[in-house]
Parts: structure tokens; C-alpha cells; sequence
């Protein structure tokens, strides 16, 4: 959310921000019912006053007591008018998007976002390459049709050798996250309302979102709603700064829209598997943190020999609770292109206005910023099978992940 004081002060940068980034809300309207709320509570202070000065005489004076009793009424008049025009102020506020970093692409989708580097040599194959897909049912570590069976379309199966490998993955990242000094969470897979809302996902992703029917619950699409949830309405300790979380959890989104977008397999599916980095710092120095959670993301693909490019992401595929992001894309030979397989997003302090996350440092009190990045998910394992993979079918492990497979290829067993 966005600082009701900035907006008063630089109503045309934000009414020009909401345009660009292509939000319908008139800011002009919006300060007119701050006004409001501003006069509204003025009066509601004076009538509070009078009648706390009146009310010490009420006894032993009949005209003090009867205009405390006009006051009461007045004063509920205008508390009410009060209540209903800050919900108007929140309907509207809460649907800004963020402010955007200076360097943040022009663009309206993916197409416009702009390399930055590309790192490794793409694989050389003299055979007819497979995609995922066809290399987990060859090899019998990913079942996709029984998953849609036992679920639906959009939900599968690792299994055996394919289970042990991406398990060894998300073990392997969150040993190297641990080193670099973040604190691991197992975090719930559900969160209420207030936590979705804070974190941005509502409203602006609500289509998104599995909701639990007659509970104040739905299931996550990220550890990223549940770790900066777990600091709502805190006041951290400046000296603490920054905090780096991160958690390996099941993630669910309805993949609303995307009827068609790399569909085969389970690059786009409702279920998935994540490891998460979540960092809070103080406001100066979110633009370094978030390089630290890329330099992570990059070195991960470095380490696994998956070659990929790092892009600044474009105002059109940017969400609205960012203020910048990159994606790191690894090479997918089966799609002959680079595909997302990590994003990594400085929020500034959007989420902690919304969550009233702050921080102390002596007599100054401030919002923290949030970086949100991810660092592994079940894309990186596929990633792998295509890149790794053998004439014969079979897949090898990379070298930094055996050590927690225990074996070193995955062999075929339809031939």
C-alpha cells in the first residue's frame, strides 16, 4: 500500500504510476474523501473535547447536561460518516499498485522484459531431444495421468528415483540458503484473508486463489504469504535487520487465464513445490538485498550447469505489489527458449504498510521493506531432465546433488 502522505504530496507521480501500470483509479476523487476524513476527524476531536469540558459541570448544571446529550448524538452522526468514508479511502487505496523503480522496463507483457546477461553454453545434442514429459514416463518418475485421475488436470505424481531427485534439490537449496544465513520455517499451507490481502494476492490476484467454502481460509500460492505473515503488526528491532527466512512448501494457484501457456507436462499446473526467500530490511536497503537473493537464484543455476539468462521484468508483467523484479529463465531444450524458473521481487514497503510491519532504531519508527524471490521449484528439476538427459533416455544427476540421491543417473525403463 501506498503512504496516504506521499499521495497528498505527489498525487500527479501516482495518478501518472496508476496509468502506466494500467489501474483505473481516479486519485483526484480519492484525495477529495481523504479531505473529507481529514475535516470529519477535526470536528469529531472539537465535539470530544466540549463534551469531555462540559461533562465535568453536567451535575450541578441542567444546560450542560442537556447539550452533552445533543453532543452524543452529533458525535455518533459523525463518527458513522467517519467510518464509512475511511472504508471508501481503503476500497480505493488498497488497489494502487506500487511505485516503480526508474529502471524498470517499458513493455505490456514477457516479450518487453530486457536481458541483463546470459550465463553457460547451451547443451549440443546429436539425437532427437525429448521434453520432460516424455522422460518421466520413460523413466517412471512422473505420472501425470494419474494424477489428474486422483485429482485433475493440473495436479501429478513424482515417484521413485524423480521423487528422490527433487527431494535431494530442495534439500541441497535450502542447505546452501542456511549457509548464507537464512533461518528454514515449515509454514502452514493455509492463511487467512488478512495475510493474502497483506501480502498483495488480494485483490489483485484473488482469481488465483483456492478459497476453503465457510472458512476465513485458503491455500496458499507461495511460503512468501505465510513468512511475511508470521511478522504482522511487529515492531522489529532495527539491530535484528535484516531477517532472511526461508521455507519449502506445497503451493496452489488456479492458473486462471492460462488456458494454452505451456501446457504440456508440468511446467503450468495448479500444485507445485517451492523453496522461498524472504528477507526484511530497513527501507535503504532493500536495492542490496534484492541483489543478494539474485545472486543466490543465479548461484543455484551455476552450481546445477543449467545454463539461463536473468531479465529485467517490464511495467506489463510486473504485479502491482512490486516496485522491481528479475526472472532468471533457464534453457528448456525441449521448448528451444529460455522459461521463468525463479522471480525475485523488491516490494519496498507495500506489503508492511498493509501488514503494519515496522522497525525501531532508537527514536525512529518506520515500515520494513520485503524482498520476495523464489529459489527452487519443481520447473528447476524438470530443467534438469531435459538438460541431463541421454541418447538412451536415461537422465544423469548433477554432481553437487548426488551426494543426497545416492545414485548418479536415472536409467530408462521403457526402452
Amino acid at each position: 500500500m501506498i503512504d496516504m502522505k506521499l499521495i497528498r504530496e505527489h498525487s500527479d507521480l501516482v495518478q501518472a504510476n496508476c496509468t502506466k501500470r494500467g489501474f483505473p483509479i481516479d486519485i483526484n476523487a480519492l484525495l477529495q474523501l481523504d479531505a473529507e476524513a481529514r475535516q470529519l476527524n477535526q470536528e469529531i476531536e472539537a465535539l470530544r473535547a466540549e463534551r469531555n469540558r462540559l461533562s465535568k459541570s453536567c451535575g450541578a448544571d441542567p444546560a450542560a447536561r442537556e447539550r452533552v446529550k445533543q453532543l452524543k448524538v452529533v458525535l455518533g452522526q459523525k463518527e458513522t460518516k467517519l467510518e464509512a468514508t475511511n472504508k471508501k479511502i481503503m476500497a480505493v487505496a488498497t488497489r494502487i499498485p506500487n511505485l516503480l523503480a526508474p529502471d524498470v522496463p517499458e513493455g505490456t507483457d514477457d516479450s518487453c522484459n530486457v536481458e541483463i546477461r546470459k550465463v553457460g553454453e547451451l547443451p549440443q545434442f546429436d539425437f532427437e531431444i525429448r521434453d520432460h514429459q516424455e522422460l518421466g514416463e520413460r523413466l517412471d518418475i512422473l505420472d501425470i495421468a494419474r494424477g489428474a485421475k486422483v485429482a485433475q488436470t493440473g495436479f501429478y505424481y513424482w515417484k521413485g528415483k524423480g521423487a528422490i531427485l527433487a527431494q535431494a534439490l530442495y534439500f541441497w537449496v535450502q542447505r546452501l540458503l542456511v549457509e548464507r544465513g537464512f533461518t528454514v520455517f515449515m509454514t502452514p499451507c493455509l492463511a487467512k484473508e488478512r495475510t493474502l490481502f497483506g501480502t498483495g494476492y488480494l485483490p489483485f490476484f484473488a482469481d488465483q486463489t483456492y478459497n476453503l467454502e465457510g472458512e476465513d481460509l485458503a491455500l496458499i500460492g507461495t511460503s512468501e504469504q505465510t513468512l511475511v505473515g508470521y511478522h504482522a503488526d511487529d515492531v522489529l528491532d532495527a539491530a535484528d535487520l535484516p531477517l532472511c527466512y526461508t521455507a519449502f512448501t506445497p503451493c496452489f494457484r488456479t492458473e486462471a487465464g492460462s488456458y494454452g501457456k505451456a501446457s504440456r507436462g508440468i511446467f503450468r499446473v495448479h500444485q507445485f513445490h517451492k523453496v522461498e526467500q524472504i528477507i526484511f530490511c530497513r527501507p535503504e536497503e532493500s536495492p542490496k538485498w534484492h541483489e543478494f537473493c539474485l545472486k543466490n537464484e543465479e548461484d543455484i543455476l551455476q552450481q546445477l550447469k543449467i545454463p539461463y539468462h536473468v531479465v529485467n521484468v517490464c511495467v506489463g508483467d510486473l504485479g502491482a505489489p512490486g516496485y522491481k523484479k528479475y526472472d532468471t529463465e533457464a534453457w528448456f531444450p525441449s521448448f528451444g527458449s529460455y522459461r521463468e524458473v525463479t522471480s525475485n521481487t523488491n516490494l519496498t514497503g507495500f506489503q508492511a504498510r498493509r501488514l503494519n510491519i515496522r522497525f525501531k532504531d532508537g527514536d525512529v519508527r518506520d515500515y520494513v521493506h520485503t524482498i520476495s524471490a523464489t529459489a527452487a521449484t519443481d520447473r528447476l528439476v524438470i530443467a534438469i531432465m531435459e538438460n541431463y538427459q541421454q541418447r538412451d533416455g536415461s537422465v544423469v544427476v548433477p554432481e553437487v546433488l548426488r551426494p543426497f540421491t545416492g545414485f548418479e543417473v536415472i536409467e530408462p525403463v521403457i526402452k
